[in-house]
């Protein structure tokens, strides 16, 4: 099966509420963001938002340039099925971001919680770095949150990689200045544990 053909059954079986990654709100990255000092002006990505409610919270604390990325149209439909009205402020992208043709220096903030931990060759992963060193502009912010070291190793059905902060800065290498990382503990709807890393860098 092919990511996209599994990712819009997953979001077209299951209700949003009912995925092992769901938040009621995305509170750890929405204080990455506020606390770097983000303007509200700032145009911001949210990479694999999918039906996350981040883009929710950024609308609600007056955040107007916000484009939400994803692989499955069901995720996207749901996220502006939620948002009614508000969904029209949002730049809404259907693609693979290993793919996705992004302006350049399109973003001040990149965010990605849980779609870099999917990559699990290194060509895809060189692809995706080379994705934010193009979209993101200089001196932009880059959230990225993966399972921790002592994360799942499957999410989804699928194999994942696990990191820790180390191990994830290193992906991306010089060009990205580690500003620091942050540890979460998130429970899955069934009440499971799942360890995150999130690591929060400035491009160069």
């Amino acid at each position: 099966m092919q990511p996209k053909e599994h990712w819009e059954q997953v979001y077209s079986s299951k209700a949003v509420d009912e995925v092992s990654w769901f938040q009621e709100h995305a509170a750890l990255s929405l204080k990455l963001i506020r606390d770097a000092g983000v303007p509200l002006t700032a145009s911001i990505i949210d990479v694999g938002g999918g039906a996350s409610t981040l883009v929710d919270d950024l609308l609600a604390n007056g955040y107007g340039n916000v484009t939400v990325l994803d692989l499955s149209g069901a995720a996207l439909a749901a996220a502006k099925h939620r948002l009614g009205a508000r969904a029209a402020d949002v730049q809404w992208l259907e693609a693979n971001i290993i793919e996705a043709e992004l302006g350049s220096n399109a973003y001040d903030v990149w965010h990605d919680r849980a779609v870099f931990h999917f990559l699990t060759s290194a060509e895809e992963r060189h692809a995706y770095v080379r994705a934010v060193l193009r979209a993101v502009k200089p001196g932009g912010l880059v959230i990225v949150a993966t399972f921790a070291e002592d994360g799942p190793s499957k999410c989804s059905g699928l194999p994942v990689m696990r990191y820790d902060a180390q191990e994830l800065h290193a992906e991306f290498g010089e060009p990205f200045v580690l500003l620091g990382h942050e540890k979460e503990s998130h429970y899955t709807p069934g009440g499971n544990e799942q360890k995150f890393v999130y690591c929060f860098c400035r491009k160069v």
